[in-house]
């Protein structure tokens, strides 16, 4: 029973470091240059998405709610959940594999918690962290000049003119009025 509690707590602890850290590093992010700092930042953001990989569940059916009605958003939030779910776990284990290699991450956004009404998509993978390259010299070379467009000769297009009174808003409404009765007509029978 100790020894359960135990392996509870450290669980507990390493997955709120694996939260707090790269907050921490989220400053230092930019002036990462070192091969050290881009393997352990790599490492670190396997780890991560392996252990909040769950949180996808949460976050898609919020999305989709927002996005969507209620009963949809329930739904097809819990299978984008689970969709997403293996997709960062996955992200996560090759990255954790793969960490030796300077890499940039394969999910976007990188953890959960940044955008996070922003769907997760899955970009390049292996393709290596450019990030601090030497800047290239700029050569001082004046652009060519730009060429001059022929004027453009175009025939008048009759446009028929508008209904009095006419009002995008309100034909909206009424649309959507008819569509209404048209759905609570056939709900009926």
């Amino acid at each position: 029973m100790a020894t359960s509690h135990r392996i509870v707590n450290i669980l507990l602890v390493t997955g709120l470091l694996a939260v707090t850290v790269p907050l921490a590093q989220a400053d230092e992010a930019s002036e990462q240059t070192s091969y050290g700092s881009k393997i352990g930042n790599k490492a670190l953001n396997g780890f991560t998405n392996i252990v909040t990989a769950p949180l996808e569940f949460p976050k898609n059916i919020v999305n989709n709610v927002n996005q969507t009605n209620f009963f949809y958003g329930v739904f097809g939030g819990f299978l984008k959940g689970i969709i997403h779910t293996t997709g960062r776990m996955g992200s996560g284990i090759a990255d954790l594999i793969t960490f030796p290699l300077p890499t940039t991450p394969i999910v976007h956004p990188s953890y959960i918690w940044d955008d996070f009404d922003v769907d997760t998509t899955y970009g390049n993978v292996f393709r290596l962290d450019k990030s601090q390259a030497a800047p290239e010299p700029v050569a001082a070379v004046e652009p060519p000049p730009a060429p001059v467009a022929a004027p453009i000769v175009s025939t008048p297009v009759a446009v028929p003119p508008r209904a009095p009174g006419y009002d995008q808003y309100q034909y909206g409404q009424d649309t959507n009025k008819k569509l209404d009765a048209v759905f609570t007509h056939k709900m009926k029978k």
